[in-house]
């Protein structure tokens, strides 16, 4: 019951005027960037590192997660008006909910995905409430080498587990790294890689770099593919309500979608576009009308979209509890909360228990504000996708210098965002995923921390890294994590990698 009584007082505090704003705030955003093709919640919330600078941590950490939910609802409306998916966890939407807007189902397929997505969300942040105390007790009894076997497993299936290629993912981990031996040594205090300039001394920004990645990378990425012609979106045509035929389908599938996604969310190789192909599998099993996949089946839309939501509660559960990221958008929360002097791990349970217990209450109000703002307001979103992508893309570019420039008024740093940003236009132009490169600045700092400090306890014995048996299960999935997906790559299964993988890039 203690879960349930923090949850309660998380929940009180949560229903501040000035929190219920910052939500509101957080899930509109995430909602229109879902909305729009190829701007995903990653981008936004590394947008809005630089201007949220000087806010209460509360209220922006609360903003962040109000768009990663908005963003994994606002996705599927894309998809199912568009059948072009706003982020990648909407990509199995758009197989059954498009061919249903085209049927003059549109309202339906709207319904049961805004809906499923509300009950995924509500459930899987009530797990997430009593998962993670349960976690954090576990997690505290961790030594110095079992952390650095758990980041390296997080390394290792951020960067080469999914994709097109391991070896594409591990260059961009090691660029990662090497960015983060910059600035000073924290254990023996001397400068490694500052060349004389003092800006350098304090490392590489991670606002600086995942502006520069996630926002001028895709602008100069996009002008560089030239503009496509526009998309028809599909009309909505009569009720957006869903029959009681509607219910009695989508129900099972919204906690099947669920019971699937949030597991998965919250393992170090998880990510949202594992739970929704699954259940898209599962439902394809086990329907009554086998008949109508392919065709605009709704329980094909209900499953995957309450697995999506589902995930992105699953997510922060790595995230608050043990620090690691598991996805491009958790990574870039995770340098929001470093920027306010905060580290998510088992400690921040016991050293801010109120921000803690207030973001994961927020995420209960942040999920009931989406149910109303998707549905009455549809009209508004479609309206959305007629933006013209330069002008889109030119704002994104104004917006990301300018936030910079005022966080870190320094010419070092705008020119640090300036070559940042041509290595993550090169990098997508050449198939070189981004998010390791983020993860590896950000981890890679507390791995070498702890890689030196069990190798200081043991006297430089490296057996010490698998004498403890949390540790060798660690890092012999680490290297399995990196192995069976070379295997399936050589077997020609390779396709099935890429499609998993996360492309919040």
């Amino acid at each position: 019951m203690a879960g349930f009584d923090l949850l309660m007082q998380g929940l009180v505090a949560a229903m501040d005027p000035m929190l219920l704003l910052y939500a509101l705030i957080g899930v509109t955003l995430g909602t229109a960037v879902g909305v729009l093709p190829g701007i995903g919640p990653a981008l936004t919330v590394a947008l809005l590192l630089p201007v949220t600078y000087g806010l209460d941590p509360a209220g922006s950490l609360i903003m962040f997660a109000g768009i990663y939910y908005g963003g994994m609802y606002g996705g599927s409306t894309t998809s199912i008006l568009l059948n072009t998916p706003g982020e990648s966890a909407s990509i199995i939407t758009a197989l059954e909910g498009n061919k249903m807007a085209r049927a003059g189902r549109g309202g339906p397929a709207l319904a049961t995905a805004a809906i499923g997505s509300f009950v995924a969300g509500l459930i899987a942040t009530l797990l997430l409430a009593f998962v993670a105390p349960s976690v954090v007790k576990i997690a505290i009894a961790f030594g110095p080498r079992d952390y650095f076997a758990l980041m390296v497993l997080a390394f290792v299936t951020v960067s080469s587990a999914f994709g097109d290629s391991t070896r594409k993912g591990l260059i961009s981990l090691f660029v990662g790294l090497s960015l983060a031996l910059v600035g000073i040594d924290q254990l023996s205090g001397q400068a490694r890689l500052a060349y004389g300039v003092p800006q350098l001394l304090d490392g590489i920004e991670v606002t600086t770099l995942a502006v520069a990645m996630f926002a001028l990378g895709e602008a100069l990425f996009v002008a560089g593919q030239g503009g496509p012609g526009e998309a028809r979106v599909i009309a909505v045509k009569g009720s957006v309500w869903m029959t009681r035929k509607d219910w009695a389908r989508s129900w099972k599938p919204w906690l099947r979608g669920t019971a699937l996604g949030f597991p998965i969310g919250a393992m170090p190789a998880g990510g949202a576009e594992i739970g929704t192909f699954l259940s898209y599998a599962t439902e394809k099993r086990l329907t009554k009308h086998p008949e109508e996949f392919g065709h605009g089946a709704i329980e094909g839309v209900a499953g995957p979209e309450a697995a999506n939501n589902a995930s992105a509660a699953g997510t922060l559960v790595p995230l608050l509890t043990l620090g690691l990221p598991t996805s491009a958008t958790a990574a870039i929360m995770l340098a929001g909360f470093q920027q306010f002097g905060l580290q998510p791990g088992p400690l921040l349970f016991a050293t801010n228990p109120d921000l803690v217990w207030s973001l994961i209450a927020s995420l209960l109000i942040a999920n009931a504000m989406l149910l109303v703002l998707n549905l009455p307001l549809i009209g508004l979103w479609v309206r959305l996708l007629t933006i013209p992508r330069p002008w889109l893309y030119a704002g994104i570019l104004v917006f990301a210098t300018l936030g910079t420039i005022g966080a870190n008024p320094s010419p070092v740093e705008l020119f640090m965002l300036l070559c940042f940003g041509v290595m993550g236009y090169l990098m997508r132009l050449y198939g070189f995923p981004i998010a390791p490169v983020v993860v590896g600045l950000i981890l890679g700092p507390m791995a070498e921390q702890q890689l030196r400090r069990a190798l200081s306890i043991s006297q430089g014995d490296l057996t010490t890294l698998v004498a403890s048996p949390v540790s060798a299960v660690l890092l012999a999935l680490a290297f399995l994590a990196l192995v069976v997906p070379m295997v399936l790559r050589m077997r020609g299964k390779g396709q099935v990698l890429t499609q998993l993988a996360a492309d919040e890039d």
